[in-house]
């Protein structure tokens, strides 16, 4: 099953993806769905209005979840470019809800940095309260997977060794489209990759994470509770534009495409903030 959050005349609402067309589900957004305990069964008995897929006006997947957590350092492929070493936990930060814009959305690079960054990465949406989990437990709390663009303001980043203050700007996290439930995905290694104005920068697999969704999920549920709507983004692959000799951003009117193979892709156009 494939589910979204959609922008309506009426204000926002949370939808199963349907060949050719999105069913309400009678809840505002996604995250007041997963608040169900059966969600599952309520988003397929859905009979709700339709809406065409290419009339569709994606919201961020979760407008405003509880927590966004990230997590930095945990592919590979992207220490090893960045100069670090293969890490023995996962290293956590935050972003705050104003931070994220939908799928189709423009990007806001902020007119205090020019040295603005791409991260594709796979995310993680919590479907239940879960607390001090075990494997099992874990990934039955998994409603589903999206996609988010962590992008990345490195000079703030970078003034301290504390992440959030380069990631969490405003209308700059592109996420969504869709949650796509852990069935209708295959096992093993995704694909996940970013394009600017297609040309390919970033080309890897999820099985180069260190830390997978599950080990993420049993780490963090030590730490807080994860509840329903919850969003862990788990990392990004090498070939950022901070690796490259010299460094390179992102700049205004470029259009930026991050996909992860089966779970979707965000299409976003950057545009420079008005001074």
């Amino acid at each position: 099953m494939r589910l979204a959050t959609i922008r309506t005349a009426t204000g926002h609402r949370a939808v199963r993806i349907d060949t050719g067309s999105a069913t309400e589900t009678g809840d505002a957004d996604l995250r007041a769905l997963l608040e169900h305990p059966d969600w599952a069964e309520r988003a397929a008995a859905a009979a709700g209005p339709s809406h065409p897929l290419e009339t569709l006006d994606y919201a961020p997947l979760v407008p405003a979840p509880e927590k966004i957590i990230c997590v930095g350092q945990n592919y590979r492929d992207h220490v090893l470019e960045m100069g670090n070493e293969l890490p023995d936990y996962p290293t956590v930060f935050a972003k705050y809800p104003p931070a994220l814009v939908g799928a189709h959305d423009d990007i806001v690079l902020p007119k205090v940095s020019d040295k603005v960054d791409w991260e594709a990465e796979l995310t993680v949406v919590i479907g239940g309260p879960v607390r001090h989990a075990d494997a099992a437990a874990a990934e039955a709390a998994i409603a589903g997977y999206t996609v988010m663009n962590d992008v990345s303001v490195r000079d703030f980043q970078n003034r301290t060794k504390q992440f959030l203050q380069g990631k969490t700007f405003e209308h700059s996290t592109p996420l969504g489209p869709h949650l796509v439930t852990p069935d209708e995905l295959p096992a093993g290694g995704l694909a996940i990759g970013t394009t600017l104005d297609g040309e390919t920068v970033q080309s890897s697999s999820t099985d180069q994470l260190v830390f997978g969704p599950v080990e993420l999920i049993v780490y963090l549920s030590q730490i807080v509770t994860l509840n329903p709507g919850d969003v862990i983004a788990t990392g990004t692959p090498g070939g950022v534009g901070h690796a490259c000799k010299p460094p390179r951003y992102l700049t205004d009117g470029t259009v930026v495409v991050t996909s992860v193979a089966g779970v979707g892709e965000l299409r976003n156009t950057c545009r420079a903030e008005k001074r």
